[in-house]
């Protein structure tokens, strides 16, 4: 679909207008950000409209529904951001005690030890996962298939825990 006469865009942008901003804010609950997504959909439609008019309306909420979940999750990684940060700031607010430094390095150490009693393979992968890398990254990392790497995960996650609990049972 071309629209080459700005009259053409005007009348499909006044009569999807309204629809497409009410829909984005039942979705992201913001009317400020309603109207600012609204007018980014019909950007895009300005730019690189449907090839068959026929198809404009599902066109349209298949890409009003594209940015607002976009706009969410942007959201959303912003707010982990932020809570990271207050973290921070809180933990820097009171420096730990010694109490606190020996405890939390026990624990690392014990955690430490019950890493060392596991398979190599499933060391380097809990290990990689908890540094951040992705599934992707850890499976180019240990040479394995990548959708193998949610099930590696998992058994290596409960053999962990099963090595932990025999080892506090031993403790009581």
């Amino acid at each position: 679909m071309s629209i080459p006469e700005s009259s053409a865009f005007r009348n499909i942008f006044f009569e999807h207008y309204p629809t497409v901003r009410r829909k984005l804010a039942a979705l992201v609950r913001d009317d400020a950000a309603a109207d600012d997504l609204a007018q980014e959909v019909f950007l895009r439609l300005y730019r690189n409209p449907p090839d068959n008019p026929a198809t404009l309306g599902a066109w349209l909420h298949r890409v009003l529904t594209r940015i607002g979940y976009d706009y969410l999750e942007k959201k959303a990684r912003e707010r982990r951001l932020q809570d990271k940060q207050e973290l921070m700031y809180e933990g820097e607010a009171t420096p730990e005690s010694g109490e606190e430094v020996l405890m939390r390095q026990l624990d690392q150490a014990e955690v430490q030890t019950w890493l060392s009693s596991l398979p190599e393979r499933d060391r380097q992968a809990l290990l990689l996962r908890y540094s951040g890398y992705s599934y992707a990254e850890i499976a180019e990392e240990l040479k394995v298939r990548r959708p193998l790497i949610g099930s590696l995960l998992q058994r290596a996650t409960r053999k962990l825990e099963t090595t932990a609990s025999k080892a506090m049972a031993q403790q009581d």
